[in-house]
C-alpha cells in the first residue's frame, strides 16, 4: 500500500504507513509531487502507532469477548480483515532535510507538497548517496550502509576542519577514528594521534600479526624512551608555558624565569642543569628561587627532557618521514597524568610552530579523550588560531560535556555513537547541525559500531551507517577476564 501524506508542522512532517512497508528509525523518505516535479528529502526520526477513533475502547472490548462469546463469525464485508489492517497503522514523523529538484539538493523548504498529488517511497541509501555526490574526489570507505553498499566520504570534507567522534564506552568510536586515520594516510596525509590507552601502536601490523603496508608509515613515539627534547629545542616560550599552564608557576616567579633564561643563554647552552646552578647562586627571593627549582626538578624527574644533543629527536625530522601519509603515534599510556599535560604543552606548542614558520604544511591531530590532559585555554585555541595554522582535530571521547559548548557549535562534522544517559543526550542535543530531536532520538537506538553522521562530509545530511572492520590490529577492544 502506498505511504500518504498526513500533516506538516514547520520542519516537520507526518506520513501515514501501512505495515507491509519496513520503515526504520533513520530511513529516508522522498515526497514527490507530479505536478511540479519538486520532491521534499524527509529523514525518519521516529516510529509511532496511529491512534485512531475508538481504537482502545475496541481493543479492550475484543480482549474481554474472546473468551465469553463462541460460534461462527459472519463477516461478508470482511471488516475484521481490515480493522486488523488499521490496528497496525504506523505514523512516520519525520524532518525535513532538503528539497531534489532535477537531481540536484536545493536548500529551499518552504513549499508544500500536495496530498493528493504526491508519492511517497523509500530512498535506498546507495541513491541517497548519489543524490549528495559522496566520496568522489578522495574517497574515504568508513562503513556499510543498513542495504549493504559501501559508504564513502571524501577526505577533503576533513580537510580545514573540525570533527567530533562521541559515544558511549564500546560502541566503536577508536575504530572509526583509525578508519579515518588511514584513509587520510591512503591520500597522503601525515597525522598525528594523542594515544592515551596504547590502542594505536600496532596499526602497522595485521591481526595475525604480520606487517602491514603501513607499517613504514607507522612513527610510535615514547616520551622518555625513544622520543626526548632538549631546552634549546623546546624553546623559552614552549617551556614558560609548561611552568606556568601545566605546573602552575606563579606570575612573579615566571618573569624571573625570563631573567634567568636570557643569562644562562648567553653562555652558548642551556640546560636544566646550568639553569638550576644560576638559581642557587642567584640573590632572588627565597619564595622565587624555591618556586623555580622545584618546577625544574619535577620537569627533570619526567625523563623527557635531556641535556645531550644526541638523544634529541626533533619532530620535524618525523614529520619529513611520513610527509607523503603517515601518522606520529605518541604513546602516552604509560606516563603520569602530569608528564602527558607536559608532553602535550610542548607537542602542541612546537607543531603551531613549525605551522607558523611553514616547516609543515598541515597535520590532521586525533586527541582521545582530550579532557584529560589539555588545558582549558587551548579549546578556543583549537577552533580558531591552530586550524588557520593547518592543525585540524578530530576529537574522540566518550563524555560529551567534557567537550567545550564552543567546540561542539563550530564542529564541522559529528560522528555520533549510541548514548543511553538522558544528560548526555541533552548535550548533544545542543549540537547546531541537526536539531536536537533527531539526535536524541536515533542516538538513543543506535546498535554498537552504528553511528549517525552528520556536517560538511555528509552535505549537512544525518546518515546511518555501520562503521566497516579493519583489517589490521586495533587494540581497541576492552580487556576481560573470562575471555
Amino acid at each position: 500500500m502506498l505511504m500518504r501524506l498526513f500533516k506538516k508542522e514547520d520542519e516537520t512532517v507526518q506520513v501515514l504507513c501501512f505495515p507491509d512497508e519496513e520503515v526504520e528509525k533513520g530511513d529516508y523518505l522522498m515526497i514527490e509531487d507530479f505536478r511540479n516535479g519538486k520532491g521534499l528529502l524527509v529523514q525518519v526520526v521516529d516510529v509511532q502507532f496511529a491512534n485512531l477513533p475508538g481504537l482502545m475502547e475496541d481493543l479492550l472490548r475484543e480482549n474481554l469477548t474472546e473468551k465469553t462469546v463462541f460460534g461462527d463469525d459472519f463477516d461478508p464485508l470482511n471488516l475484521e480483515s481490515q480493522i486488523t489492517l488499521l490496528r497496525d497503522v504506523r505514523i512516520l514523523m519525520g524532518k525535513i532535510r532538503c528539497s531534489v529538484e532535477n537531481k540536484h539538493l536545493n536548500l529551499n523548504i518552504s513549499w508544500l507538497p500536495s496530498r493528493n498529488f504526491s508519492r511517497i517511497y523509500k530512498i535506498k541509501s546507495e541513491h541517497l548517496t548519489q543524490i549528495l555526490n559522496l566520496g568522489k574526489k578522495r574517497p574515504i570507505k568508513i562503513g556499510k550502509t543498513r542495504e549493504g553498499s559501501d559508504f564513502m566520504i571524501d577526505a577533503d570534507d576533513l580537510d580545514g576542519g573540525l570533527s567530533i567522534i562521541v559515544g558511549r564506552k564500546g560502541t566503536g568510536k577508536s575504530h572509526l577514528s583509525k578508519l579515518l586515520m588511514l584513509g587520510l594516510v591512503n591520500h597522503g596525509a601525515p597525522c598525528i594521534v594523542f594515544d592515551v590507552n596504547g590502542e594505536y601502536v600496532n596499526l602497522g601490523f595485521n591481526k595475525n600479526g604480520e606487517k602491514n603496508r603501513y607499517y613504514e608509515k607507522i612513527v610510535v613515539l615514547e616520551p622518555g624512551k625513544n622520543f626526548k627534547v632538549t631546552l634549546a629545542y623546546v624553546g623559552k616560550n614552549i617551556l614558560a608555558n609548561i611552568l606556568s599552564y601545566i605546573l602552575g608557576l606563579p606570575e612573579t616567579s615566571l618573569r624571573e624565569f625570563f631573567r634567568v633564561w636570557s643569562e644562562v643563554e648567553k653562555t652558548g647552552f642551556i640546560t636544566i642543569k646550568r639553569l638550576k646552578e644560576y638559581l642557587r647562586l642567584s640573590n632572588f627571593h627565597e619564595h622565587v628561587k624555591e618556586a623555580l627549582l622545584s618546577r625544574f626538578y619535577t620537569i627533570e624527574r619526567s625523563g623527557f627532557f635531556v641535556e645531550n644533543n644526541s638523544e634529541l629527536l626533533k619532530i620535524e625530522d618525523v614529520l619529513q618521514k611520513i610527509s607523503s601519509g603517515g601518522v606520529i603515534v605518541l604513546n602516552l599510556s604509560k606516563i603520569s597524568n602530569l608528564e602527558r599535560k607536559i608532553v602535550v604543552e610542548f607537542m602542541l606548542g612546537k607543531l603551531v610552530e613549525l605551522l607558523r614558520r611553514w616547516v609543515v604544511k598541515a597535520v590532521f591531530l586525533f586527541a582521545e579523550e582530550a579532557h584529560l590532559y589539555l588545558r582549558e585555554t587551548y579549546w578556543e585555541d583549537i577552533v580558531t588560531r591552530m586550524r588557520h595554522l593547518g592543525l585540524f582535530t578530530v576529537f574522540i571521547t566518550n563524555q560529551p560535556d567534557s567537550i567545550n559548548q564552543d567546540i561542539y557549535r563550530q564542529a564541522d562534522s559529528i560522528f555520533l555513537f549510541n548514548f543511553k544517559n538522558e544528560n548526555d543526550l541533552n548535550t548533544i542535543a545542543k549540537v547546531s547541525k541537526v536539531d536536537g530531536e533527531t539526535m536524541k532520538s536515533i542516538a538513543y537506538s543506535l546498535e554498537p559500531y552504528h553511528c549517525l553522521v552528520v556536517g560538511q562530509v555528509t552535505k549537512e545530511i544525518p546518515i546511518i551507517l555501520k562503521i566497516e572492520e579493519l583489517p589490521v590490529k586495533t587494540m581497541g577492544e576492552t580487556r576481560k577476564f573470562f575471555n
